[in-house]
């Protein structure tokens, strides 16, 4: 039986690798869409990504090794790491010259596509458990241009060493060097919860550390920082604070 014209119109298209991501739901929650315009939060996130980016990009004496893999994490749950990786990858998706992936690697705790307001059965987990499943088979093509989408996939209590097994290696390799105009942003567990941040991190070029303001404590961050001694390119973001008007701000440091 076919549909009348009025239904086939009504009915969202149905494509594989696709995600489409429920973007009036990110505006109400005041996070970073195409569509935003010129919010607090978005020209925050405008000053975040340019330092990143410029990093990414360096050349010569100055170039990071994997410098395009920017992992985005925290000492404690709660601080806004996904919330902030989320408006990076966005606000970098907006650049005329790079497209970026958004990478949720908290495999333990995956809330990326929750927010976004996405589902998908498979992801990371299954590329670096199934040899016989490629990247393109997990990557998600999204509603928003030039991002791009890789779930966290099934829960795995092998977790950390998958993570630092050669087939991610090999899969870090495959995403910073596929596409040079590819921003990955990786959505990482806690430092202090998990040993599967210290693990991701460890193969980072650049990493993005959240505290929330007035509550993660002085010692919670020397105690982060100290799993992650061995990075060079270590970048704080102090994440709601309201010193200013009442309204949340994010500051950045290096």
């Amino acid at each position: 039986m076919q549909l009348p014209p009025s239904l086939l119109e009504m009915a969202p298209p149905i494509e594989k690798g696709f995600a489409d991501i429920n973007l009036v739901r990110l505006r109400q929650r005041g996070m970073v869409t195409h569509e935003s315009g010129r919010t607090p939060v978005a020209e925050d996130f405008r000053i975040i990504k340019r330092h990143l980016l410029n990093d990414a990009r360096a050349s010569g004496a100055k170039a990071i090794p994997n410098g395009n893999l920017i992992v985005v994490t925290s000492a404690l749950p709660g601080e806004g790491k996904t919330f902030c990786a989320i408006n990076l990858a966005m606000s970098i998706s907006m650049e005329k010259d790079a497209r970026a992936l958004l990478v949720d690697a908290d495999v333990a705790r995956p809330s990326v596509l929750k927010v976004l307001g996405v589902q998908a059965e498979r992801g990371l987990m299954d590329v670096l458990l199934d040899g016989s499943v490629d990247l393109s088979d997990v990557i998600l093509r999204t509603n928003v241009p030039s991002l791009t989408l890789l779930p966290a996939g099934p829960a795995s209590r092998h977790a950390t060493e998958l993570l630092a097994s050669r087939n991610m290696s090999r899969l870090l390799e495959e995403l910073a060097n596929r596409y040079p105009d590819r921003i990955i942003i990786f959505d990482s567990p806690p430092l202090l919860l998990t040993t599967e941040a210290s693990v991701l991190v460890s193969q980072m070029g650049q990493l993005v550390m959240v505290v929330e303001a007035e509550t993660t404590t002085q010692a919670a961050v020397r105690d982060a920082l100290a799993r992650i001694e061995h990075c060079r390119n270590v970048n704080l973001v102090y994440n709601k604070s309201r010193a200013f008007s009442g309204a949340e701000y994010y500051g950045y440091y290096e």
